[in-house]
């Protein structure tokens, strides 16, 4: 490779992070899928570098430029139209899709709809409760708390990445419902979990002491 080849590829990969960074900054949580999605297939790359680079590269930048149309339902379009090969590429589009329907175009509905299919053979378990976490965050309107609380309880068994999440998903329930003590004891289990990132305990605090509780502190 010449140093002109060399460094027309430096200035691409820098013009590649901007565009991602740009893209954190819009979609938040969803972005850092994006990211692993386009960059963190390195191990994958080690030992079919060639072809898979030039198909990764070309995803990538095919979810880049769809984000960067003028409209909501030009980018929804534009991330639908765009060739998946592999199921976990497939899922990635339908994240964005759901996320720029919900945003951008203020639409729960359709984001909801670009989740289904989400899941199945080859593809991890976690992507399936994602995509049923993110419908039933979109369901407030449209679902009693008694049904989202009941499949909110599902993604809350024990060992699931979502669980925790879904305990806070379960304690707002029952804040719609009016049932304060419940809604406490829920927040007081999330805040006795072990697990429990700061941000989450952060919340779960707070919206305790806003329903007239004291947080106990485990331990």
């Amino acid at each position: 490779m010449s140093q002109t080849d060399s460094f027309i590829d430096e200035v691409n990969d820098e013009v590649r992070r901007d565009r991602l960074f740009a893209l954190m900054r819009r979609y938040g949580w969803i972005a850092v899928v994006v990211v692993i999605a386009i960059v963190g297939g390195a191990a994958w790359l080690e030992y079919s570098r060639s072809q898979t680079e030039s198909d990764a590269q070309a995803f990538g930048d095919a979810i880049l430029n769809a984000l960067d149309d003028e409209t909501s339902q030009e980018r929804i379009a534009a991330l639908q139209a765009i060739p998946t090969d592999r199921p976990g590429q497939a899922a990635l589009v339908a994240f964005l899709a759901s996320s720029e329907a919900a945003a951008g175009a203020d639409d729960k509905q359709a984001a909801a709809d670009a989740l289904n299919g989400v899941g199945g053979e080859g593809l991890e378990p976690f992507y399936a409760q994602l995509a049923q976490f993110k419908r039933l965050m979109l369901a407030t309107d449209t679902m009693e708390p008694q049904a989202r609380r009941e499949e909110f309880r599902q993604l809350a068994a024990p060992g699931s990445p979502l669980g925790l999440l879904a305990q806070e998903q379960i304690a707002l329930t029952y804040v719609e419902e009016g049932d304060t003590a419940k809604a406490i004891s829920t927040l007081q289990d999330i805040l006795d979990d072990a697990e429990v990132t700061q941000s989450l305990r952060q919340r779960a605090s707070q919206l305790m002491v806003a329903l007239g509780g004291a947080p106990e502190q485990a331990g």
